[in-house]
């Protein structure tokens, strides 16, 4: 058991939190929940040793292994990746390389007698009991398989680190964790570089391989398929529910209704005795009870209410203009890299009006396809029609390196915004959670997911008919997701969406275009059809 024992974080005059305990079981599944800016990824790295606390402690057995998957990338070392994710037997086979080294020692040393040659028979015994007392494992093959799960292929493994992109090093990062075996495993948004594959591979892992897990994300789907158990930081303290997340928010529900009862019930107290005070101060009859008063209300302590979820603001597109019946026409598209081919012969007819999704691994085409709509890459052969009237929107992954670093966020938003929804800049800034001072901010100093939110509220406000998102969801926490969804949904033009976010995508998206195999395969149903259908073909698959 791995417990957590008072702890606070201080900063500034500001207490981030306070007087936090709680402990951790061997067969635990918690979901750390709470808006942005409560806590969640200090307390995960206090947990994890990687911060110290202002005060109180972690106390853990002296052989727990405690394993974080940072947000820091992997170190460009000029390693493969099979070398790099066998480091996580890195001890274990120290100590297999040590054990042979005073074994040959011991064979070629005459000095039976010394202390020298005793104190290595020591070390050996030591080192053999505990080598020995772990279990036999073939190292090579469980990286080979937790690689795979990941969505590497077996050509992958004697390719350099230092060729893949940011999110496949953090994948590497996440094997290395998983392969440890740890006692507690601590994940800080681990799907927002996986596909779909590799989302449920990982889900099967951590329900039925891993012990004690905690974990902060914002894909609702993938917290609530492994989660038993929900931390709710909020306003400098923590709620612990014995409950997965779906269950919790309707506990939560139910704590916030009370406590704005109490909280009514005690203004009124206060208010009806404060009245009394006014009305009789300086009334010699009523000296004692005013006095009384006074001092009983000096003693209470004031009940709080938690953050209202303001996540009912609804955010609208502005009407578009009616284009053409077919905004994206792709005939027998062939697209290749020198002799790697992405996709051939693919074809995509999107009307006015759908919501399409584009799914499948990565490395498969999505972005590809998306780039070749946006006329931004050559074809090798085929056709990509843009239709009549089309205004194409277009949020790329790495949209929040494109905005202007010299601004701040309230002049961002104030040169694109027209009409009626000027009047609304601040609310919209304030749902997407800068408020206050924040919105004088230079856009140089923001991180990388608070530009992600001010460049989506951008496109939120362009005069679009044409949405095409890539990894929108990617840095967005739960209400902010909720209230973009309800935007798109209610979004009267045509909507390209590409996404690995399961939730984000159920009830959005009505027809999908799956990328795999150099092909592209139209499915006529919604994401929830689309993933049973799968589910099947891959039994059919394993009857064959």
């Amino acid at each position: 058991m791995i417990t957590v024992n008072d702890v606070a974080v201080e900063f500034g005059g500001t207490v981030l939190f306070s007087d936090v305990t709680f402990a951790i079981n061997e067969t635990d599944k918690i979901a750390l929940m709470g808006k942005n800016g409560a806590g969640k990824s200090t307390l995960l790295k206090i947990v994890a040793g990687q911060d110290k606390p202002s005060r109180g402690n972690i106390s853990a057995p002296k052989e727990a292994v405690i394993a974080y998957l940072p947000q820091h990338l992997l170190s460009n070392d000029d390693c493969t990746v099979m070398e790099e994710t066998s480091k996580a037997f890195a001890d274990v086979l120290d100590m297999k390389k040590e054990i042979d080294e005073i074994n040959e020692q011991l064979t070629i040393r005459t000095d039976y007698e010394s202390d020298a040659y005793m104190k290595l028979i020591e070390r050996v015994s030591e080192l053999s009991e505990k080598f020995y007392a772990i279990d036999e494992v073939n190292y090579e093959a469980e990286v080979e398989k937790v690689l795979k799960g990941l969505g590497f292929e077996r050509e992958d493994f004697s390719r350099l680190t230092s060729e893949f992109s940011g999110g496949w090093r953090m994948r590497i990062e996440l094997a290395k964790i998983l392969l440890k075996n740890p006692d507690l495993i601590l994940l800080d948004e681990p799907t927002n570089h996986l596909d779909m594959d590799s989302i449920q591979w990982l889900e099967d892992f951590l329900i039925n391989q891993a012990k004690a897990v905690m974990v902060i994300s914002h894909d609702r789907a993938f917290v609530d398929n492994i989660t038993n158990r929900t931390i709710e930081v909020t306003m400098g303290r923590i709620y612990d529910y014995k409950a997965k997340y779906s269950h919790y928010l309707e506990l939560r529900k139910d704590r916030r209704v009370h406590q704005q009862k109490a909280y009514d019930e005690q203004q009124k107290f206060i208010a009806d005795n404060q009245a009394f005070i006014d009305r009789f101060r300086g009334t010699f009859s009523k000296t004692e009870s005013v006095q009384s008063r006074v001092k009983m209300l000096e003693k209470i302590v004031p009940i709080e209410v938690d953050e209202v979820d303001n996540s009912a603001l609804k955010l609208k597109f502005p009407p578009s203009v009616r284009s053409g019946q077919y905004p994206v026409v792709v005939k027998d598209l062939h697209k290749s890299y020198g002799e790697h081919v992405i996709f051939k012969d693919a074809n995509i007819v999107i009307e006015r009006g759908e919501k399409v999704a584009f799914v499948g691994k990565n490395g498969e085409g999505k972005s590809t396809m998306i780039k070749a709509i946006m006329k931004e890459i050559e074809i090798n052969s085929g056709s990509v029609e843009i239709g009549h009237n089309a205004q194409i929107g277009y949020f790329a992954q790495n949209q929040a390196s494109l905005l202007d670093e010299s601004a701040t966020i309230f002049e961002v938003i104030d040169r694109i915004a027209v009409g009626d929804v000027r009047t609304q800049i601040k609310n919209i800034l304030g749902a997407f959670m800068f408020q206050g001072d924040d919105i004088h901010k230079k856009v140089k100093v923001l991180s990388g997911g608070e530009k992600t939110r001010l460049a989506m509220i951008k496109l939120l406000l362009e005069p679009v008919n044409l949405l095409i998102l890539d990894e929108p969801s990617n840095h967005l926490d739960m209400k902010t997701k909720d209230i973009i969804k309800d935007a798109l949904r209610d979004f009267d033009g045509t909507l390209i969406l590409v996404s690995h976010d399961r939730d984000f995508l159920d009830g959005l998206a009505t027809k999908v275009f799956e990328f795999g195999n150099k092909r592209v395969k139209e499915h006529f149903e919604d994401l929830k059809g689309f993933l049973e259908h799968k589910k099947m073909d891959s039994l059919k698959e394993i009857e064959k």
